[in-house]
């Protein structure tokens, strides 16, 4: 193998596991430290530029960093990343100063948003200080989408959402709420530079079952009903309910007509646990809840009486594999389960929704009446009109359509600036020796086992009867310094010179993980079998040095690497240097 190119943006950054898996790429480790240091605005102010809402996704993230976490090779838990998140948001203080400043002096390019979800907002934040004059058009008379309509208040308070949405929105939208395009052919009549799409994915899917008209009333599309429910249109619900769905829409369903008056609520979900696609630990706190979740239940009908829902029926199945590796449901042949209800809340599927955009203005769409876009810009077949969040490719999450917003703005400031919209500009990386003395460094790495710190949640005879009062309360500043301790610092990276290498095998010796070896080189499959310990996941590459004296190179398994430091401390010629990398992807910038 060729000598590993350290200076390649994507190396490094693949290696801070964390930040790779966040669709924004937010630098975990580095505010994480900030935290440790009680520095709470700082660390808020990082993630503020990354993901745009801290304290939103410190409640609700899905977390996509936390399995791709060092800390969970170790202890099998990773880092409460997310929770961490939430500290900075609890404890910061006033961020108005650090704010962007916005030209009172416009650029003359004139940009609309639809919907007032993640994506757009993200998009006006990012143009907004570059001149841009922004207009937001939003059905609903406020702001946040998808987060004010389809996330319960037990999760996410009104306050925090709020103080978040508004730090954008007064940084000078031209928002007109209550104001639903119906034509996407007259938006573009009136000229705007470029126009973004982000209206999420709007229709919740019922399950059209015999039954169903006799039992309509009782039966709900779960975002519409969560929707009613956060616009205070509803607040009530039948004794016995059944939510049908094992998202984590389903999740939210659930627990939410608990604390609307549903005494017995129970989850019914098609696959088996395994296969539910809900977050682990939403369908560990709708447990936590006491609400059933029955698996492998496939419904069959509405069962009425009097013209009134009183039952559904369902088929018992069991899971089965054919030939060609496909799951199918197969019934077990035992009786039909009879489970009685008084409601039914069906949380099985979202789809997009753009009736207003004419079909012949070039703006092409797929089979699933998604739009055909350029995966790297968001680009429809209309050169001046761009999709992000749910409504570019489906129902997915709050960082997702976050880190299509930065996209967005990055190639809206490309066209209208005049510039090649796949030219994108290059993400700003730094590597600096984190070295205080011979052997001494600026960051701490303890490595011993360490389980993850519990976080404290409100009385739950209390937050069962009152809808809007938070269940978690977060890490105080004690628990919060204690799980920043975990933290591996995964971005400070073991960098290694090979003229200095004398080949005395010390880092060999001291590695706690094998993760080094100085062997003969060879083609990258037989060096990543040859090595100490095997690198056998492929999506992480291994760091080869260049020829040593004896002819040998140093070969590390990146993925086994804890970023300890021992190496480092034990060479005697310092050869191993620990070097903090931070990785920041690219913004729409002058």
């Amino acid at each position: 193998m060729k000598p590993t190119d350290i200076n390649d943006p994507s190396y490094f950054h693949k290696v801070v596991d964390c930040q790779w898996a966040c669709p924004a790429h937010t630098p975990v480790p580095e505010y994480i430290r900030l935290i440790a240091q009680k520095r709470y605005t700082d660390a808020y102010m990082i993630n503020w530029y990354s993901n745009v809402f801290p304290g939103i996704l410190g409640r609700t993230c899905d977390r996509p960093c936390e399995p791709a976490c060092r800390r969970g090779r170790i202890d099998e838990q990773p880092v409460a990343i997310c929770r961490l998140k939430r500290v900075a948001a609890d404890y910061k203080s006033d961020i108005s100063k650090y704010l962007p400043s916005i030209p009172k002096k416009k650029n003359g390019k004139h940009i609309a948003l639809i919907g007032a979800g993640p994506a757009a907002l993200t998009v006006a934040r990012d143009l907004l200080p570059l001149g841009y004059e922004i207009t937001l058009f939003e059905k609903d008379g406020v702001a946040g989408g998808a987060m004010r309509t389809q996330i319960p208040r037990f999760r996410l308070p009104v306050e925090v959402l709020e103080e978040e949405l508004n730090y954008v929105i007064d940084l000078g939208i031209n928002c007109r709420f209550g104001e639903e395009i119906t034509s996407m052919r007259d938006l573009l009549a009136e000229g705007f530079d470029a126009i973004f799409v982000g209206t999420g994915a709007p229709l919740g899917k019922h399950l059209d079952l015999p039954g169903f008209e006799e039992a309509r009333d009782n039966i709900h599309t779960g975002i519409e009903w969560l929707a009613s429910v956060a616009f205070e249109h509803v607040s009530s619900i039948g004794k016995k309910v059944l939510v049908l769905g094992g998202g984590n829409t389903a999740m939210d369903c659930c627990r939410t007509a608990r604390r609307l008056g549903g005494d017995e609520v129970t989850v019914v979900v098609r696959s088996g646990f395994d296969e539910m696609k809900a977050s682990a630990w939403e369908i560990e706190d709708a447990m936590n809840e006491d609400i059933p979740i029955l698996n492998f239940h496939a419904p069959k009908r509405y069962i009425c009486e009097d013209g009134k829902l009183v039952a559904m029926e369902f088929e018992k199945v069991r899971k089965e594999t054919d030939k060609n590796g496909r799951r199918l449901l197969i019934p077990t042949g035992e009786d039909p389960v009879i489970l009685p209800c008084d409601d039914v809340l069906c949380a099985i599927g979202q789809e997009n929704s753009v009736p207003w955009i004419e079909r012949d203005l070039g703006i092409e769409f797929d089979q699933w009446e998604l739009p055909i876009l350029n995966k790297l810009t968001f680009q429809t077949t209309h050169e001046r009109v761009f999709f992000g969040g749910d409504a570019a490719f489906g129902p997915d999450n709050i960082i997702s359509a976050v880190a299509h917003g930065h996209d967005v703005a990055v190639s809206i400031h490309l066209i209208c600036t005049e510039q090649d919209i796949n030219d994108r500009p290059d993400p700003i990386t730094s590597l600096a020796s984190q070295k205080m003395g011979i052997h001494q460094w600026s960051y701490d790495n303890d490595i011993s086992n360490d389980v993850r710190y519990i976080v404290p949640h409100a009385e739950k005879t209390k937050t069962l009867h009152d809808v809007n009062m938070e269940v978690e309360l977060g890490f105080d500043e004690a628990l919060a310094l204690k799980e920043t301790q975990r933290c591996l610092n995964c971005d400070v990276q073991t960098v290694f010179t090979d003229q200095l290498c004398i080949e005395c095998d010390a880092c060999v010796d001291v590695c706690p993980t094998d993760c080094i070896t100085f062997t003969a080189n060879g083609e990258e499959s037989d060096l990543r079998s040859s090595l100490m310990a095997p690198a056998e996941n492929p999506d992480q590459d291994i760091y080869v040095s260049g020829l040593l004296k004896t002819g040998r190179v140093m070969a590390k398994n990146e993925d086994l690497c804890l970023h300890c430091g021992l190496c480092a401390e034990r060479c005697p010629t310092n050869a191993w240097d620990m070097r903090k990398y931070l990785f920041d992807t690219a913004k729409a910038s002058a």
